[in-house]
């Protein structure tokens, strides 16, 4: 499994081994993202929860194994995190980090090496999370550089400061009414019939071999029905796929206004690009852009895993604007000279994926992109001014985003409200003088779950760019200051009007 995949695993006790050599701690998350209390954090020093659902069992040659009983887990838990920390070094240090789930009868179903991690110290390697009924085990690989530290206080923990006590955390109680845990119990094997005994025939009757028993046809495996959870079939039963069922309608887009939720079994039809009415005028400085080229948007549709090809773009940055119908992995990677994937734009399991990632068209105007998808799906390259601009009103949006800052010098205010990775770059223009190809970045904020970020902008153009955000969020600027004047440098291409490249952007827009 890839970083970011996801997969259902089956709803029993699971054996699952952490290697290699790491420090092992679980955390028990309820829907907020956060533990109850100390006791939901079982770790060497509290190898066992309270619920019995979550137990550490022991070490050997590297490997730690902890019994994971997802039917003990409590309704009010949705999270299991896995977690990894070393006490020296970092944990690109550490040779063959992977977490491996086994089912009772030693079956593997699920397993995720980490293969790039970097000076952190603690990591989220993985985490069980409960969905459509069931349980979904998803790699993550998400790194802390302030370490264990950091990781148990973003979901909760509060820790002592140096030279104060520990807090004393309130032994747990479960819930009034709440049968008492049962401790797991491997299944007994099943008993095995005793062979019938030969009996030689009498003595001058000649032996008949006895005529061979109709062999029974085996029982056929029927998937289960939506939201049922997933139980692997007995050994030796094929898989039978369900019937083909009658086409269902084709999914036509609503008319302009809020959009209806989509309808189950409906499949998903793209709409055509809606050009928006001409937006409210704007304070002065605000208007202008002057980096790179203008050109139309290009959009092509297609369904689950691809390859698409854009030629005669002006080399430079661009958005890439895609929109996803479907529940399973979306990556997107643009692909160098050597046919070869380069840096990853969208690493992403969420739903019905929506987002907008920034990449760079070469030199010769050939843009290449690999998509991994399960679904239909629209994708659009647009200008960089076609980017969704900044102002004092609020931004509410979905997913990763580019943004423009034009005006002054302003603070950025951000509320997240996904589970997974904030990831929010800069890219500050004034002085830059190569429109085909952007500054270096300035990383203003690395988080995971639901926060409230206000990040100083400086005088525009500045791009801002979510590079990670699995989830809902709001921004809006603050405390905004009039531009003092140009500030973007010389040679810049002559792009004047941000208000006519917007005029392209996806059907799915969120101004």
């Amino acid at each position: 499994m890839i970083k970011g995949g996801n997969a259902f695993v089956p709803a029993v006790p699971l054996r699952v081994a952490v290697r290699n050599g790491l420090d092992v701690a679980v955390l028990l998350l309820t829907d907020g993202g956060r533990v109850r209390g100390d006791a939901d954090i079982v770790f060497h020093g509290a190898p066992a929860h309270p619920s019995n659902a979550v137990r550490l069992t022991g070490a050997e040659n590297g490997t730690m194994w902890l019994d994971i009983g997802l039917p003990l887990v409590e309704e009010e838990i949705v999270r299991v995190l896995l977690v990894g920390s070393v006490e020296n070094g970092a944990l690109r240090d550490v040779i063959g980090t992977s977490v491996e789930a086994f089912a009772p009868d030693g079956t593997s179903v699920a397993r995720y090496d980490v293969n790039d991690a970097g000076a952190e110290t603690a990591m989220v390697l993985a985490e069980l999370y409960r969905r459509a009924g069931g349980w979904k085990f998803r790699a993550v690989g998400q790194g802390y550089v302030n370490g264990l530290v950091g990781l148990v206080t973003d979901h909760g923990v509060d820790v002592a400061q140096e030279g104060q006590a520990p807090p004393q955390a309130a032994p747990y109680q479960p819930p009034a009414g709440a049968p008492a845990p049962i401790p797991y119990q491997p299944p007994a094997a099943a008993p095995v019939a005793a062979p019938p005994v030969y009996q030689p025939p009498a003595p001058g009757v000649p032996f008949q071999p006895p005529a061979p028993a109709p062999a029974a046809a085996p029982p056929v495996y029927q998937p289960p029905a939506p939201g049922v959870p997933f139980q692997p079939p007995a050994p030796g039963v094929p898989f039978q796929p369900p019937a083909p069922v009658a086409a269902p309608p084709v999914y036509q887009p609503p008319a302009p206004g809020p959009a209806p939720a989509p309808v189950p079994g409906v499949p998903f039809q793209a709409p055509a690009p809606v050009v928006p009415a001409a937006p409210a005028p704007v304070a002065a400085g605000m208007e202008e852009w002057s980096f790179g080229a203008v050109f139309e948007p290009y959009t092509q549709t297609g369904r689950d895993n691809d390859v698409i090809t854009v030629e005669g773009l002006p080399p430079g940055p661009v958005v890439v604007d895609l929109a996803i119908r479907g529940d399973g992995y979306t990556g997107l990677w643009p692909l160098t000279r050597f046919n070869k994937e380069g840096d990853t734009l969208v690493n992403s399991t969420e739903e019905d994926f929506r987002g907008r990632v920034l990449t760079q068209v070469p030199g010769n105007g050939r843009l290449r992109l690999q998509l991994k998808a399960e679904g239909p799906w629209q994708l659009q390259v647009l200008p960089l001014a076609a980017a969704t601009r900044l102002t004092e009103q609020q931004l509410e949006c979905r997913g990763p985003d580019v943004l423009l800052h034009t005006a002054g010098t302003a603070d950025l205010a951000i509320h997240y409200r996904g589970d997974d990775n904030l990831i929010v770059n800069l890219f500050e223009l004034a002085g830059h003088d190569d429109p085909t190809c952007l500054p270096t970045d300035d990383n203003v904020v690395n988080e995971i779950g639901k926060r409230r970020e206000t990040v100083p902008l400086p005088e525009g153009p500045v791009v801002v760019q979510l590079e990670m955000a699995d989830g809902p969020w709001r921004a809006q600027l603050k405390h905004l200051e009039p531009h003092s004047g140009s500030s973007t440098g010389d040679g810049l291409a002559n792009v004047t009007d941000i208000r006519t490249a917007q005029a392209g952007r996806a059907w799915w827009s969120r101004r």
